[in-house]
């Protein structure tokens, strides 16, 4: 098993946990921490292979991902708090009321 092997499988699993934590969280803030996770778990894949593959490629996704990350928390973390704001709650079920 190669080195860059270890990297994707451990990529593919921390993108497995995001996923879960998505389908079946309850609290919008722990949704969040998933979508994160996920990012980051795309940010290992792509930096592995930068490595592999001798590129500055990667490194350089891995820069607007980071991006999108940092943008997503700022939004995200608006609308949590809008919610608790209103609702005095995070779970995601309270939100369903916000559809008019």
């Amino acid at each position: 098993m190669g080195a860059v092997t270890g990297y994707l499988y451990l990529s593919a699993l921390l993108f497995s946990l995001g996923v879960l934590g998505v389908l079946v969280g309850r609290n919008t803030i722990v949704i969040l921490m998933c979508v994160e996770l996920m990012l980051n778990a795309v940010n290992i894949a792509f930096e592995a292979l930068s490595v592999h593959f001798q590129t500055l490629d990667g490194q350089i996704a891995v820069f607007f991902v980071m991006s999108v990350a940092a943008a997503e928390v700022a939004v995200g973390l608006a609308i949590v708090i809008t919610l608790f704001r209103n609702y005095l709650s995070v779970e995601t079920h309270d939100a369903v009321t916000l559809r008019g």
